[in-house]
């Protein structure tokens, strides 16, 4: 059985015992003893079953510092996301780019200012961090401190006198522009969840009544806040909107006058999340179809992706998605084809992973890399349970980690960066 999600949530609110080896947690039917060749590793110790932790990097929601205790909790254990700092750096310069480019229709009421609006995710994520700050860089508005660009959001700025930001400038064509950033704020709703779209739909509402055409462009930290944006306002107003992710929606947008996005190589990044936990339970080297191709021919290219081993991280590579080359990326959930190729059941046979996405709403892991992940855990023989999150408390999560001795290995995407520990304290248990 597959995915056992929805009769999880209803055992859960009847406040039931679930025994997931008596709703036949085999396929064939045959009992969880390892001994007998079915998926379920029971004489492994659940501290030493490899563990994954994806798109939420276990750090310091204050300082970004990366938590190593989880990092490395034990020898098969990995990070995998994207290149934030690189991401980052391609977003706001495309974001330049486009300004240079089309400079007389962005400056909408013609002063000289180019306005920009900034919507912020989570103030303690290091993703949101990073896009923050390479926006802020690449237009100049960046303002340092304690050794970087400030990421905090400024609230409004019409008149230009917030500290944490300052006017930048820009030459073009012969002419110096002031880049300012107008408004920016956490888009968190009233009941904790960070990321929200609705947050942002109508958070532009309301810069849009104070601010008017002093709004030349519109960024976010991801593209379900900003098509949020584009569809609430700036479509209407043809304000150029740009995101990050490189949602199905965004992507078909930019024909519609969405001004672009950051593709984080969702396809790499959900193969190394199932492939890494993969190698790990078949004992070959964890580079094994990764950067070395494995039997069936599997293998990633260095433009894709980078590994640093001191952080015992995987990285995707990104890229900008523009007018020029959008219909390249309109199909956000097709599996990366260099890595498309079925396993041999039996040398990799069939294991179960406990995974969890941390918002069930999220329009990015919901609609892109879930699916991305359940085409690619039937290609590596892997039968992976997905939990999903109310993207707001760890427990709603950790509380249907109750008998992790039913899984062989663990995929984790946590609320909040900080609360590694709350997962493997359930582990060493």
């Amino acid at each position: 059985m597959k995915k056992r999600t929805a009769f999880l949530t209803l055992a859960l609110a009847l406040g039931l015992t679930v025994s997931l080896a008596a709703c036949g947690s085999s396929k064939d039917g045959g009992s969880s003893d390892s001994g007998s060749g079915d998926k379920t590793t029971s004489k492994v110790a659940n501290k030493d079953k490899p563990l994954v932790w994806f798109n939420r990097q276990p750090s310091n929601s204050s300082t970004g510092e990366l938590d190593m205790n989880a990092l490395s909790y034990n020898d098969n254990t990995y990070y995998v996301g994207f290149d934030a700092k690189q991401g980052a750096e391609v977003q706001g310069t495309m974001i330049k780019e486009y300004i240079e480019k089309n400079i007389d229709k962005v400056d909408r009421n013609g002063d000289g200012v180019i306005g920009y609006v900034l919507a912020i995710g989570d103030v303690g994520h290091n993703d949101s961090i990073a896009r923050t700050r390479g926006v802020r860089t690449a237009l100049g508005t960046g303002v340092e401190k304690d050794g970087a660009v400030n990421s905090e959001p400024i609230g409004t700025n019409a008149d230009g006198k917030a500290t944490i930001v300052q006017d930048g400038t820009l030459d073009v064509n012969g002419k110096t522009y002031k880049i300012r950033e107008l408004a920016s704020q956490e888009m968190k709703n009233n009941s904790g969840a960070t990321w929200d779209a609705a947050t942002a739909g109508n958070a532009i509402s309301t810069w849009a009544s104070s601010l008017g055409d002093q709004i030349d462009v519109i960024a976010s930290n991801n593209d379900g806040m900003g098509m949020s944006m584009f569809n609430s306002w700036s479509k209407e107003n043809k304000v150029p909107t740009f995101g990050y992710d490189a949602n199905s929606d965004a992507v078909a947008a930019i024909a519609e006058g969405y001004g672009g996005t950051i593709s984080q190589h969702a396809d790499v990044q959900a193969y190394l999340t199932l492939r890494v936990l993969r190698n790990a339970l078949d004992g070959v080297d964890v580079d094994t179809g990764i950067g070395t191709a494995d039997e069936a021919g599997n293998v990633l290219s260095e433009d894709v992706y980078t590994y640093k081993e001191d952080e015992r991280s995987y990285y995707a590579l990104n890229v900008a998605v523009t007018a020029d080359n959008y219909k390249d990326f309109t199909d956000s959930t097709k599996v990366y084809e260099p890595v498309s190729k079925q396993l041999d059941k039996t040398k990799s046979p069939e294991k179960k992973v406990w995974l969890d996405i941390y918002n069930s709403s999220d329009n990015f892991l919901g609609s892109t890399y879930q699916p991305l992940l359940e085409a690619y855990d039937d290609l590596m023989n892997l039968d992976v349970e997905y939990i999903a999150g109310d993207g707001q408390t760890e427990s709603n999560i950790t509380n249907r980690l109750g008998n992790p001795g039913e899984y062989d290995a663990f995929a984790i995407n946590m609320v909040k960066t900080d609360n590694g520990a709350s997962y493997t304290a359930i582990l060493n248990q």
